[in-house]
């Protein structure tokens, strides 16, 4: 019993040296010194994609940063999913209070059945673009772009084997629940994965439009799930790659409960599954850092009645090392997001001593859930994205079930009950 002892405490402490070799490689790349932002005069010009369906909490401060950006040479196309959608009338509010010649609000026209209601949308915008535009930058709704946001992404699109620059997002929720908490601490380490894996985010990203006239990028794009994942590959072939611009971490407030979470995470994952080739490196990570800690906790309970004090001492105290050294790793991460959040003029006090304790306590709920939702996505031959159904045959064989313009959840459950 001491030998398997040994073992399984050897391979918790082996984990935890090669998860803080990874995320203390991640925290210098946060911490290196920014490079010189790019002038007026080398400023490419851009078209900026918003696109939207239902109305997110924050998207009108989406809005106002979209239209205060500190960028010479730039569009902003926002695509509605249909005119009765929500997020019309806060769209159309905001823009007519800043009153930009800058901005185009237009509906979704075509809704393809062959890939998911936002690639629908990208594609209306890019296949209406002349030669002139360098690049297109994209975000979601709950990104907050501050005044340098597009002309960091440009800075990054700078280098010529650059073909896409991207950010990351960081969670610091409002209010503490343990959804939301989870997420956070979920999100904390596959932002490291997306760095080493070069993963870019739609949530804030940039693509050169030489990419759509030298590769398949737009017939992809017409028969996918999602438009960020899938860049890696498309770039490697070309001899390009993902570049990830440490300034452009994005702070999230919303709150989230833990089922929320669940669905949301299973889709993250399918499209790392669908169109990313370090798949198997997550799927491995995931079983490693889940059945590790779980293996020497049977290995601990099976020493005790055994009357093996000292085997359950080692694994005992492996295991809290491991659990320990997860809280260890957030913390510099926490510490340099905070840097740059602060630079940029934003709150960051957030999570305080009890908080902290809070979340330490649900790392292993995490853990568990984490391991849920990964078994899920292994499996998952359909999906739910914003109240459409898609059925996923493979990573280009995307089917929209039908069409219907927004509801909210409570809207749902009205329809459903009359």
């Amino acid at each position: 019993m001491f030998e398997l002892a040994l073992t399984f405490s050897g391979l918790l402490l082996l984990t935890v040296v090669v998860q803080a070799i990874l995320a203390l490689g991640f925290v210098r790349k946060l911490l290196a010194e920014p490079p010189e932002l790019i002038s007026d005069e080398q400023a490419p010009r851009a078209a900026v994609i918003l696109c939207l369906r239902g109305g997110d909490p924050f998207l009108a401060d989406c809005l106002r940063g979209l239209l205060n950006q500190d960028y010479p040479n730039y569009d902003i196309r926002i695509v509605v999913d249909h005119p009765d959608d929500p997020a019309h009338q806060i769209a159309a509010e905001v823009v007519a209070d800043c009153d930009s010649s800058r901005v185009s609000l237009e509906f979704l026209e075509t809704k393809r059945s062959s890939c998911s209601l936002k690639c629908s949308s990208i594609l209306q915008v890019v296949e209406s673009l002349d030669d002139s535009y360098h690049f297109i930058a994209q975000l979601d709704a709950d990104t907050l772009a501050h005044p340098t946001w597009l002309r960091e992404l440009a800075t990054g699109l700078a280098d010529d084997r650059v073909g896409v620059a991207t950010g990351n997002r960081w969670y610091m929720p409002s209010r503490l629940s343990t959804g939301s908490l989870v997420r956070y601490n979920w999100n904390a380490a596959a932002v490291v994965q997306m760095y080493w894996y070069q993963v870019a985010w739609g949530g804030t990203l940039a693509v050169k439009t030489r990419l759509f006239r030298e590769t398949d990028l737009l017939e992809k794009w017409g028969n996918a799930f999602c438009e960020d994942t899938m860049l890696y590959s498309v770039l490697k072939k070309v001899g390009l790659r993902v570049a990830f611009v440490p300034s452009l971490m994005m702070i999230n407030r919303e709150e989230c409960d833990l089922d929320g979470y669940f669905r949301w995470v299973c889709r993250q994952l399918m499209t790392a599954r669908l169109y990313h080739p370090a798949w198997p490196a997550v799927v491995g990570h995931g079983v490693v850092t889940t059945l590790a800690p779980a293996a020497a906790l049977v290995a601990m309970f099976f020493a005790l009645t055994q009357g093996d004090r000292v085997a359950a001492g080692y694994l005992a105290t492996a295991f809290l090392l491991y659990e320990a050294s997860l809280a260890v790793l957030l913390w510099p991460m926490e510490a340099a997001v905070r840097k740059i959040a602060r630079r940029r003029g934003e709150p960051t006090e957030w999570l305080s001593s009890g908080g902290l304790l809070k979340s330490l306590a649900i790392v292993p709920v995490t853990q568990v859930v984490y391991a849920a939702a990964l078994a899920a996505a292994v499996f998952a031959r359909s999906t739910v994205w914003r109240g459409i159904a898609y059925r996923v045959k493979g990573p280009w064989q995307i089917e929209m079930q039908q069409y219907q313009p927004y509801t909210t959840p409570e809207e749902a459950e009205l329809t459903k009950s009359l």
